[in-house]
């Protein structure tokens, strides 16, 4: 059966015999050179029968992988349930300032976990603390709990509290 293909640059058709397979030769039209294919061979596939069992555990496994996401990604989406889900607890400027300053002067001291757990107090009344990060931030002279506290450092961690209840 002869091998039956286009030439590359004309776009005619050109039969050639199997004996030319795999071998260069000239397109009669244009006698461009052209690469004969080789001939294809229509192998026999081996099929082997399908295993139900097996592919019903396939789609049980795949089932299972989708819950199993769908259920991580509800975990993610569900909003904490506690102190700080409900509406804040009316505190005092006074109490707000002090908490504030004194999560400052944990950062400053590396005391990280109990910097935590006073920011905890402190985000839920992000307009106050705001006000309260704004005249600490364009006070001259800073309060005497933080004087120590090189003004650059001070910068930086009242820009990170910001940031934090932002």
């Amino acid at each position: 059966m002869p091998i039956k293909f286009h030439c590359s640059c004309c776009g005619k058709k050109i039969e050639a015999p199997d004996s030319a397979g795999g071998k260069w030769g000239k397109c009669p039209a244009c006698h461009t050179k052209v690469y004969v294919p080789l001939p294809q061979v229509e192998d026999e596939l081996k099929l082997a029968p399908v295993d139900e069992g097996e592919e019903q555990r396939k789609k049980q496994l795949l089932l299972e992988t989708f819950r199993l996401t769908q259920d991580i990604l509800q975990e993610k989406n569900t909003p904490d349930v506690g102190p700080a889900a409900g509406p804040p607890a009316d505190i005092s400027q006074e109490q707000l300032t002090n908490h504030v300053i004194q999560y400052l002067r944990q950062m400053a001291n590396g005391e990280l976990d109990k910097a935590q757990r006073t920011a905890e107090l402190i985000v839920p009344h992000r307009r106050k603390v705001s006000a309260i990060l704004d005249h600490l931030a364009k006070s001259h002279t800073p309060d005497p709990e933080l004087e120590d506290i090189p003004q650059q450092v001070l910068s930086g961690l009242i820009r990170n509290l910001r940031t934090r209840i932002s």
